[in-house]
């Protein structure tokens, strides 16, 4: 069973179930985190849906770069949760289930590509403490320890 994060799903609520890949990206003792702009601030890891076919490692590189300007290396799975939320981008209620990598960022390419996205470093405790979900917090306060 996939542990899960956050509010618990609304009874009579239709969610539709949104697999995702996110990356916790040390390098030189901080964390690259991305804040998404719109609708209103939100830090977040890197990472984002996994296109239908798409595999979830190629998801994933593609993710990071898309909103961070960022190449990766050596990515490895961590673990996974869930969590129910409105994504008003879609305007979907989703039950995202967010499988968590750690990978090393190599070199930064250019600016995120995606719109509304701004790249910032943390140290991993306070990423543990600054990030926008609880299923994000608990994966960085891991690797802080």
């Amino acid at each position: 069973m996939i542990p899960r994060f956050g509010t618990p799903p609304e009874t009579g609520r239709i969610y539709r179930r949104r697999p995702g890949v996110y990356a916790l990206l040390p390098r030189d003792g901080a964390l690259l985190l991305t804040v998404q702009m719109m609708p209103q601030p939100d830090i977040q890891l890197p990472g984002g849906g996994i296109d239908p076919g798409e595999a979830p490692v190629a998801a994933l590189h593609r993710e990071v770069y898309e909103e961070t300007g960022w190449l990766i290396a050596r990515p490895r799975r961590l673990g996974a949760f869930r969590r129910f939320a409105y994504m008003p981008e879609y305007d979907l209620w989703a039950e995202k289930i967010c499988h968590i990598y750690v990978a090393t960022p190599t070199r930064r390419v250019g600016p995120p590509v995606e719109p509304d996205h701004e790249v910032i470093w943390s140290r991993p405790e306070d990423a543990a403490r600054i990030l926008g979900n609880a299923g994000d917090r608990y994966f960085a306060a891991r690797l802080a320890r």
